[in-house]
């Protein structure tokens, strides 16, 4: 069995299915089969100009974050860890609404939720709050490395309390699929990226299970260890 370095509580659409299976190529990473994949034929970007954009999401995989990377408790284990996430998703609704939206977000290209943000935060906040023990506290590497990028007041307080400074009033729920980019790259991204998913874009977004992901380390990317289907209501 692998060791994983840190686990996280992610969303991520099902392998087979539509957004699934371009997500998983733009990235060129599908962590449910843990294995590399061809990316997709996109007007206007060779695989190379592709992969040059999404060199930091493909670490992470395909997802939308619901509890940020944490390393497990010394107390703990994985298989409590997985019973905990099973008694958490028996009072947990699945969450339905519109379809997602291309946008960016501080030149970073995403998948949102047109609706339902309140319910998917909602989500995210029994994440975080019920499984907190499971998570160790951040070193004060971890700690000085979040500040880099300069935390409101609020964001420090979560940081401490959480070990995460966006998560519950500072929670944005998105699919990240570029690295940060700018100018002309970032509309010429943009409008390719916006017409090779016009397609996706149709159905309505659903959550029906959260995802445990594993990091195995050495800058590899993350590996889709188990989903546990949401079973209230």
């Amino acid at each position: 069995m692998i060791r994983y370095e840190r686990y996280a509580i992610y969303y991520a659409p099902k392998s087979d299915s539509l957004l699934g299976r371009f997500g998983n190529a733009w990235l060129g990473w599908n962590p449910e089969t843990k294995r590399s994949t061809p990316r997709p034929k996109v007007i206007g970007l060779s695989s190379d100009d592709i992969e040059q954009v999404t060199t930091s999401p493909t670490r992470y995989g395909f997802h939308g974050t619901l509890k940020p990377p944490f390393r497990l408790a010394k107390n703990k284990t994985f298989e409590g860890l997985t019973l905990a996430i099973e008694d958490l998703c028996d009072t947990l609704k699945p969450v339905r609404g519109a379809p997602l939206s291309l946008q960016v977000i501080g030149g970073f290209l995403a998948f949102t939720p047109r609706d339902s943000k309140m319910a998917i935060s909602a989500l995210a906040d029994q994440c975080v709050w019920k499984l907190d023990s499971f998570r160790s506290a951040p070193s004060d590497d971890e700690l000085a490395r979040r500040r880099q990028s300069g935390l409101s007041e609020r964001q420090e307080a979560l940081l401490l309390k959480w070990g995460y400074p966006y998560v519950m009033d500072e929670f944005r729920f998105h699919l990240t699929l570029s690295n940060k980019l700018s100018g002309e790259r970032l509309n010429h991204v943009h409008q390719c990226l916006e017409t090779a998913s016009e397609h996706l874009l149709l159905s309505p977004f659903e959550i029906n299970d959260l995802c445990l992901f594993g990091d195995p380390g050495h800058n590899r990317p993350f590996h889709l260890i188990k989903r546990f289907p949401l079973q209230a209501g």
